[in-house]
């Protein structure tokens, strides 16, 4: 099995001198195709840092992260724009939902950009029934719930049928039936699409619907059992 997500040496610094903080230290990771990944780890350890690289919204002090084989490093900003919407998905905590379109535009936004042949209105048709809410579909952001912004940010990620879905503490704000439901979505797409996943989470009912589950402390990485 393949590794869809290669992260090596990983190191995250900021300031220098005295002033400087080591935020990741020499983190090691490693994602296979279909691996459910849960990161855990006290406030401030550095697991969001971390999930930012390797999610290639931040970069990196020192270390390589490649994706499907790719170096992230070696691709322009352009090229870095057009493979993450390619290959990657990002569930955000705070939906980031564009509020001007309504619940089906959310969900196409990705697939304008999109080189891959998808069928838009299928796939819209699709996600939006999987996330239980095509009574909502013309629905804008402000007049839907947490759980049902979240469910369609889901959708929005999952529309370019991505090889890896990053997720940041995506039941935080949830009702554990709504977390129950965010949880079944994940399990369905993954098994459907053959796609990893990794969440950062706080909730141990999270981390257990996981195959794995990571640690971070102190920028450091441990693997096993919960340590709480």
């Amino acid at each position: 099995m393949e590794y869809v997500l290669e992260a090596e040496n990983i190191c995250k610094s900021i300031g220098s001198g005295e002033e400087r903080i080591d935020i990741l230290k020499n983190i090691n990771l490693y994602i296979k195709e279909n691996e459910y990944v849960a990161i855990m780890g006290p406030s401030g350890s550095g697991k969001s840092t971390l999930l930012s690289i390797i999610s290639c919204i931040d970069k990196q002090s020192s270390g390589k992260v490649r994706i499907n084989g790719v170096n992230i490093r070696t691709l322009s900003r352009n090229e870095l724009t057009e493979f993450r919407n390619e290959n990657i998905g990002i569930v955000f905590q705070a939906f980031n939902l564009i509020p001007v379109l309504n619940a089906e535009e959310n969900i196409e936004t990705p697939l304008f950009f999109s080189k891959k042949k998808i069928d838009v209105k299928a796939k819209v048709d699709e996600l939006i029934a999987v996330v239980g809410l095509e009574h909502r579909r013309k629905s804008f952001p402000k007049q839907l719930s947490g759980g049902e912004q979240q469910r369609i940010a889901i959708a929005r990620a999952l529309a370019g049928e991505p090889k890896i879905l990053f997720a940041d503490e995506p039941t935080g704000a949830l009702d554990s039936k709504s977390s129950g439901l965010v949880l079944d979505i994940f399990d369905e797409f993954r098994k459907k699409y053959n796609m990893a996943i990794v969440v950062i989470t706080h909730d141990i009912k999270v981390a257990k619907r996981a195959d794995r589950i990571v640690h971070i402390i102190d920028g450091q990485i441990y693997e096993g059992e919960l340590l709480e």
